[in-house]
């Protein structure tokens, strides 16, 4: 989860996130240890103690996940999240 500044590189929070979205749902074709990457945009009236972005991704194993986490262009993204995010939530689990 990501909670996002209310402007950042000249553009409004909400602009980011779809950003964000766009980029890392297009990651889906590019990275193929993906099984599964949805990304949900908080509703804008919410809680602004909400966070403003979930990702829910699935990989076949914790060995998939890394090579998604290191790939470069998962790099690409992660760096234009970070300078637009202030928090970050996250949690990697295996079933």
């Amino acid at each position: 989860m990501f909670r996002l500044a209310d402007e950042a590189n000249g553009r409004k929070k909400r602009e980011n996130a779809l950003i964000i979205k766009k980029q890392l749902e297009a990651l889906k074709d590019i990275i193929p240890q993906i099984m599964e990457i949805d990304v949900y945009l908080n509703d804008e009236n919410a809680s602004p103690d909400n966070y403003d972005i979930i990702l829910d991704s699935k990989f076949a194993s914790l060995d998939d996940l890394k090579i998604y986490s290191n790939h470069p262009e998962h790099l690409k993204v992660a760096a234009f999240i970070a300078g637009v995010r202030t928090g970050r939530a996250a949690i990697d689990y295996e079933i």
